[in-house]
């Protein structure tokens, strides 16, 4: 009875029709034309776009396809200036972030009482608006009545003009950056916390392991693929910071024009001078980093997924 079963049901199975077919790809219809639209075509004119020199907008002429763009951009001070910047916040923002996120999943995992309170709490601020959010660093960092300096008149250390001093302007945005990062981080790495089977630390208690051992020898160990796949992703998000420019300076780099980054030199580009082919370019340089640390992304995951 049960082997005729098995054999309807496998019958029925291979039996492909017109409507089997057709259904799927008219579920996925809308999608991929909103793909093709808003992704795919956009993607192609930028590169396009990136090889034609002397593009006029209101035109649509070009003088020709070439690498004018490319040189022009890497010959551009300020250019180089956005890619020092950007990778010098993705190295301080990152790890940072990430050992503080590391930390706090940790606190939040051991929790028993209230736990979903304190997730919600510290989810809020990626659900914030950015402009809210902003308005409340500029209060913070503001030189009279901010609050980082009222903190730093306790240790008798002058008050710092945050926003307006060159030596801080960096300081600044990577404060705003980490806390910016934090919530998604924590999430992640609670979430990856909460998967490891608690066989392994009843295991090593039993053995007589101490905390920090269990810590570095299991729970990172098998925590592994979560930070890896982490830090990859926040590493892309930082390569594009650009928020923090607009809510901080009021969509300037900085008061000195000191902290340009190449999201900010792609819209400087494109918007203020309407050189659309050097911000094309800017964006597919960008494009290339980015993927280069998507590649990297999966050769990483792949030779820590041993640990799972």
């Amino acid at each position: 009875m049960a082997e005729k079963k098995v054999r309807k049901y496998k019958d029925s199975d291979e039996k492909i029709t017109a409507k089997s077919l057709i259904t799927p790809f008219l579920f996925s219809f809308p999608f991929m034309v909103g793909l093709l639209i808003f992704t795919v075509y956009p993607f192609i004119r930028a590169v396009l776009l990136s090889f034609m020199e002397d593009y006029r907008f209101l035109s649509g002429k070009f003088s020709g396809y070439g690498l004018g763009n490319y040189t022009a951009i890497f010959n551009d001070p300020n250019f180089i200036n956005a890619l020092k910047s950007t990778t010098k916040y993705v190295l301080i923002v990152v790890p940072t972030s990430l050992a503080i996120s590391l930390l706090v999943a940790v606190g939040l995992n051991s929790v028993k009482k209230l736990q979903g309170l304190f997730q919600t709490a510290y989810f809020l601020p990626m659900v914030t608006s950015a402009t809210a959010v902003g308005m409340i660093f500029r209060w913070l960092y503001d030189f009279d009545y901010g609050l980082f300096n009222y903190f730093l008149g306790f240790f008798g250390v002058d008050k710092i003009h945050w926003l307006a001093d060159v030596k801080y302007t960096m300081a600044s945005i990577c404060i705003y950056g980490i806390w910016s990062m934090l919530p998604f981080t924590i999430i992640l790495l609670l979430a990856g916390l909460q998967n490891i089977d608690p066989i392994y630390y009843t295991a090593a208690k039993a053995d007589g392991a101490k905390a920090k051992d269990i810590f570095f020898n299991i729970t990172i160990p098998l925590l592994a693929p979560t930070i890896v796949l982490t830090s990859i992703v926040n590493v892309m998000s930082a390569f594009k910071v650009y928020d923090s420019l607009f809510v901080l300076y009021g969509a300037k780099p900085g008061p000195a024009f000191n902290l340009y980054t190449v999201i900010y030199y792609l819209y400087d580009q494109f918007w203020n001078k309407n050189k659309l082919g050097y911000a094309a370019a800017s964006a597919m340089v960008l494009f290339a980093i980015i993927a280069l640390f998507t590649l990297l992304q999966n050769l990483v995951t792949r030779k820590t997924n041993y640990y799972n």
